[in-house]
């Protein structure tokens, strides 16, 4: 279910302990992967079925990419910061399709969990999401492994989808089906929720490519920190590169923050700003521009800038 979101370290990659958690559906299922298996089917030539030895066997690949929640479907335009970088481990989606065999009629790609239950009003519905076949057959990873380690249950053990550039919803867990079909399924959580009008569009489209967003981490929302010369960091992302963070201090201009590029994996961008912070109360912003041009939104959306507020001591 959706909580306040979870303070996130200061680090590169999040430990597995601090990980969000994020189910739709009650509580996850139990699976045992001696028994578990993989289904592909629909639109192939040749339905598959997979157990985890198999699964083992394919082509692995590992990536370290941000896993961020787009937040409440049912309040989407909520701000939220439940964000992490993490590394994968698993197999390329292409190598398991390529043993099915897509027919050329295949346009769209099922994802479906073993978790079920009841979610904005109905009952008994399963963790669907669909992706275009071309967008999940070159970037999603089924992955296994988080951080050097097999899956934990609460984060879709034994196997779950991993879409790097899009939001977290659209990475499903404990997943145990993937069907081939022409068009889009109509559920709740494919074209009833997960959708958005963007900004100087007019049709909503579903929840996929990640906005550009940031967060201060250094110092801690809330904090007392020694007055004087401090270090104001954090980590910025987006679907594409993030191409410049600003700062603001009180009601002061936004200042540029030194920024790291990123590398060749869709990872999160540290920004740093050195500032001198006098005695008392402080409100502290940051603001991501991506290479695609799109800047954070002061307010009024799910990406709003962040904003966090410290009180700076003098010295005793």
């Amino acid at each position: 279910m959706f909580k306040t979101d979870p303070a996130t370290p200061d680090l590169f990659i999040t430990p597995v302990a601090d990980v969000f958690i994020r189910n739709h559906l009650e509580s996850h299922p139990r699976l045992d992967r001696a028994t578990w298996s993989l289904t592909v089917e629909g639109l192939v030539e040749r339905p598959v079925r997979l157990d985890f030895p198999a699964v083992l066997g394919l082509p692995q690949t590992r990536l370290t990419a941000v896993h961020e929640c787009f937040g409440n479907p049912l309040h989407p335009t909520v701000p939220t910061r439940a964000v992490t970088n993490v590394e994968w481990a698993g197999v390329p989606l292409s190598a398991v399709l390529e043993l099915a065999g897509p027919l050329p009629e295949a346009r769209h790609i099922w994802l479906e969990g073993a978790d079920t239950g009841d979610f904005g009003g109905e009952s008994g519905v399963s963790y669907l999401k669909d992706l275009p076949l071309d967008d999940a057959r070159s970037g999603v990873v089924l992955a296994h492994t988080m951080n050097g380690e097999p899956l934990h249950p609460d984060h879709g053990y034994p196997l779950r989808a991993v879409a790097p550039l899009m939001f977290g919803t659209n990475s499903v867990k404990w997943l145990t089906r993937i069907v081939l079909a022409a068009d889009r399924p109509d559920h709740i959580f494919t074209t009833r929720l997960y959708t958005r009008v963007l900004p100087g569009e007019s049709e909503a489209r579903p929840v996929r490519e990640k906005d550009v967003c940031s967060k201060l981490l250094s110092p801690g929302d809330g904090s007392a920190v020694p007055a004087g010369s401090r270090e104001l960091a954090g980590y910025a992302w987006s679907s594409t590169e993030v191409t410049s963070v600003e700062v603001a201090v009180d009601d002061e201009d936004w200042r540029p923050a030194a920024l790291d590029r990123r590398g060749p994996d869709p990872s999160w961008q540290r920004f740093r700003l050195r500032r001198d912070l006098a005695p008392g109360p402080h409100r502290i912003r940051c603001r991501a521009t991506d290479s695609a041009g799109r800047v954070q939104p002061l307010t009024g959306d799910r990406n709003a800038v962040h904003e966090i507020h410290v009180v700076a001591e003098p010295a005793a």
